[in-house]
């Protein structure tokens, strides 16, 4: 039988040409060639910019942990479980969100998880009793994979974590918006806006600081009281792009006089979010 085909008919295997071509075509052998390959590929038009930045991200997520895109315990909205039930409407209005954490004392104490859904009960005049209405909490450690976090999600059907440090107190929160959101990009709704445009620079436990990269290096001069001088750039996102020399990946870091840049929100477009703290003598922050 030939190998050239008919019309309507099914080859059973490739032609000799495409068996050449594959010999011929090296294979990545690390991840760094894959995405060198998928960039190649996108350049030359298979597929568009989002689809490249959905692949890198999924890809680069296997790397990150919890403590990489975590709310802090700083930034926590949770309830309290003596507050009144005017006080938690009052919370639940006022912060939007459709989950919190429940403590009694303090955040270490995370009791259970309220679903802002659940008040519809109190709204209808049904008894309310905010102890039975809590769902379990799901705690996980700060060194916990994303990729593995996200699996978990799905297979618990929840989409609130609580994260917990090496003394099992608790050093922030994560959701599964926060997770999609390392593949696909910023996810926005109508409550983003006043409440991501509240600071561009936000303290986390350890020394840490989470940055916006569109910082104005001046604001972050101010903030920290260094002096970046760059003619050429009016961010911090700017800044460090230049130090990099490309357009940096989720987990690259990089250190400018004395401070540790490490990014953690990026695309194949742009760098979003960076983890900014002091260098400790080793060029490079923990798990970067």
């Amino acid at each position: 039988m030939s190998d050239t085909d008919e019309p309507g008919t099914v080859r059973d295997k490739p032609s000799l040409l495409e068996r050449l071509a594959a010999m011929l075509t090296p294979e990545p052998e690390n991840r760094d060639e894959l995405i060198a390959f998928l960039r190649a590929a996108h350049a030359r038009e298979l597929f568009d910019a989002d689809m490249l930045s959905i692949i890198e991200g999924t890809l680069q997520m296997s790397d990150m942990r919890a403590r990489d895109i975590m709310v802090p315990r700083s930034r926590m909205n949770v309830l309290h479980i003596d507050d009144s039930m005017a006080s938690i409407v009052d919370f639940a209005v006022k912060t939007a969100h459709s989950r919190f954490p429940v403590v009694s004392g303090d955040k270490d104490d995370v009791v259970g998880i309220l679903l802002a859904k659940d008040l519809l009960r109190f709204f209808t005049g049904r008894e309310f009793h905010l102890r039975e209405m809590l769902r379990p909490a799901m705690f996980i450690p700060e060194s916990k994979l994303i990729n593995e976090l996200l699996r978990e999600f799905r297979q618990s059907r929840n989409h609130m974590a609580v994260v917990v440090d090496e003394y099992g107190g608790v050093a922030g929160l994560v959701t599964i918006e926060d997770v999609l959101e390392q593949i696909v990009g910023e996810i926005e709704d109508e409550y983003d806006d006043g409440e991501e445009g509240s600071s561009n620079i936000v303290a986390e436990h350890g020394g840490r600081f989470r940055v916006k990269a569109i910082t104005p290096v001046s604001d972050f001069n101010q903030a920290f009281s260094t002096d970046f001088h760059e003619e050429e750039v009016d961010t911090i996102g700017g800044l460090v792009i230049r130090h990099f020399g490309h357009l940096p990946r989720r987990g690259e870091a990089v250190v400018i006089e004395g401070w540790c840049f490490r990014v953690v929100r990026a695309d194949s477009r742009r760098v979003d979010m960076l983890v900014v703290e002091r260098d400790m003598g080793e060029g490079q922050m923990a798990g970067a």
